[in-house]
């Protein structure tokens, strides 16, 4: 009997080897700038006139939008900014915090964005040593919530002179030449929420970026005169979907004040969470033709309720492979509710513990490889060792990033999203996917929304919206669907589910709901 041909993909049989590939790739397509600022500065050559943004009754066009943040490069070149450099950009949603983002970037240093009226000062102050900002750009009137360490510098770009030099003494000397730019140098860095400590700090490039907004279907076919909401908090990744998604294609960027719907009502295109998303109702929402989401599992009725009206992308992807690395243009008549296949120039591996790819329909974790991959986490050398590896697969020098979420490939193609690893959890010692009692509960009619979690080793309890969801109802559906040890202990319907300030289900909040409830049962 011959023998299997050796490497990585030797142990599967001829037609899953070539599956690997047929599913596992995304289609290659040239990137027309690979720095993200260039697509900006070729809108505003095209249209200096056109809309770029509005924000509560304020707009700025293109033109004026790329003088501004061209001014504020140069004020940062002369304070010593160079390629490399990272630059916080500690603002609230505003037209000064887009004149901020894109100076930066010119500047070509890459920027740290934390929302100034949510992230409280210990957070700053990891952000501002993790990721060495000598310079921090901030609102005037938020400067004070800054803790600036000695020798930094803040800049607030919203003040009526902000460009002119500040007198120093000696006079700074001329800034020397420095390197140009390369599509491999930082754009971004964004931290993590740090659900299992302190953030960490991710370093994006203008080549991760650039592959996914500027080709299709990250771009969501965003055409001059579309306007796109910007929903999201800054320090979020799929922020910067909303952001440099519409400006390197001349949309206009509504950005929301306090409610996320207003915004929404005015808007072409919805990039959003699930959890933001169900807030927001289509009926009202005539000019929406696209929508996307990501950050956490979308439920089934959520999808389908949202494609009866526009173009629905189900999407997945950690920050760490740059927004979404899969999309899926959702129908509701499609069987399953998938994350797709591998965006342009990308890879997904289904992989096995010892990282061997599984045959087609296996379930495994899901690795990620291509342009989406990240540069790493900043001072974290443990952590890249354990989450970046290089890519037996592409070869070459390329690295593949361990995703933690668990999937299959279907028959037809397409990834079927089953959890995280870190959503297995044990009860009373069996091992249960809390996504999967979540999915049965949002096939309940009249639920939109399901949340289960681990209260403790013998126990779980379940969060169902709206409120008028019947709860034993609830509990009989997952009992008649799962085993035993999978049926929560109590189902608790809420009028709408919390939310952190990344517009993700606060699962935390949640669990202290359920204590106090038990307290209060107690108590009586």
């Amino acid at each position: 009997m011959p023998l299997r041909p050796a490497g990585p993909l030797g142990h599967l049989p001829p037609r899953d080897q070539h599956l690997f590939w047929q599913y596992g790739r995304g289609p290659t397509v040239p990137v027309r700038d690979p720095l993200i600022h260039h697509a900006v500065q070729r809108q505003a050559t095209a249209a200096p006139h056109a809309i770029a943004a509005e924000h509560q009754g304020a707009t700025i066009t293109y033109g004026e939008l790329d003088r501004r943040a061209d001014a504020l490069a140069a004020r940062l070149a002369r304070e010593g900014v160079r390629p490399g450099d990272h630059v916080g950009l500690f603002v609230r949603r505003s037209i000064p915090m887009l004149v901020g983002l894109l100076g930066i970037l010119k500047a070509g240093a890459a920027y740290v964005p934390q929302d100034i009226g949510q992230a409280p000062p210990h957070q700053l102050a990891h952000v501002i040593r993790t990721a060495r900002t000598r310079v921090v750009l901030t609102a005037a009137e938020h400067a004070h919530r800054v803790p600036l360490p000695d020798g930094h510098l803040m800049i607030t770009p919203d003040e009526p002179q902000p460009y002119a030099p500040k007198p120093r003494t000696p006079e700074p000397r001329t800034p020397e030449p420095h390197p140009p730019l390369r599509p491999d140098d930082g754009c971004y860095v964004l931290f993590t929420s740090g659900t299992t400590g302190r953030p960490n700090g991710v370093k994006v490039t203008h080549r991760n970026v650039a592959n996914i907004l500027l080709t299709e279907p990250g771009g969501l076919g965003i055409r001059p005169g579309d306007r796109v909401a910007q929903l999201l908090n800054v320090a979020f990744d799929m922020a910067a979907w909303e952001i440099l998604g519409c400006l390197t294609h001349g949309g206009t960027l509504v950005i929301r004040g306090k409610d996320a719907a207003a915004a929404a009502r005015t808007a072409d295109v919805l990039i959003a969470t699930p959890t933001v998303l169900s807030g927001i109702d289509p009926a009202t929402c005539p000019r929406v033709h696209t929508v996307a989401v990501a950050g956490e599992p979308c439920p089934r009725p959520l999808a389908d309720r949202w494609a009866r009206h526009a173009a629905f992308h189900n999407c997945c992807g950690p920050t760490e492979t740059t927004i979404v690395n899969t999309m899926h243009l959702h129908h509701p008549s499609d069987p399953l509710l998938t994350i797709g296949r591998p965006t342009p120039n990308n890879t997904v591996y289904v992989l096995d513990a010892d990282r061997r790819p599984l045959p087609i329909g296996e379930v495994g974790e899901m690795w990620a490889g291509g342009d989406c991959v990240s540069a790493g986490y900043l001072d974290n050398d443990a952590l890249n060792a354990e989450r970046y590896a290089p890519d037996p697969f592409l070869g070459a020098g390329h690295r593949m990033f361990r995703t933690r979420d668990l999937g299959r490939w279907t028959p037809d193609g397409d990834l079927e999203h089953l959890g995280r690893t870190d959503d297995q959890v044990k009860v009373r010692g069996f091992r249960v996917e809390l996504d999967s009692v979540s999915s049965v509960l949002e096939s309940v009619e009249g639920c939109l929304r399901a949340v289960t979690l681990k209260r403790d080793a013998r126990t779980l309890v379940s969060f169902v919206c709206p409120a008028d969801v019947d709860p034993d109802g609830a509990r009989r559906a997952v009992a008649e669907a799962l085993p035993y040890y999978c049926v929560p202990e109590t189902v608790m319907p809420l009028p709408s589910l919390p939310e952190t300030d990344r517009g993700k289900i606060d699962k935390q909040a949640l669990l202290r709901m359920a204590e106090e409830r038990t307290l209060q049962g107690a108590a009586r």
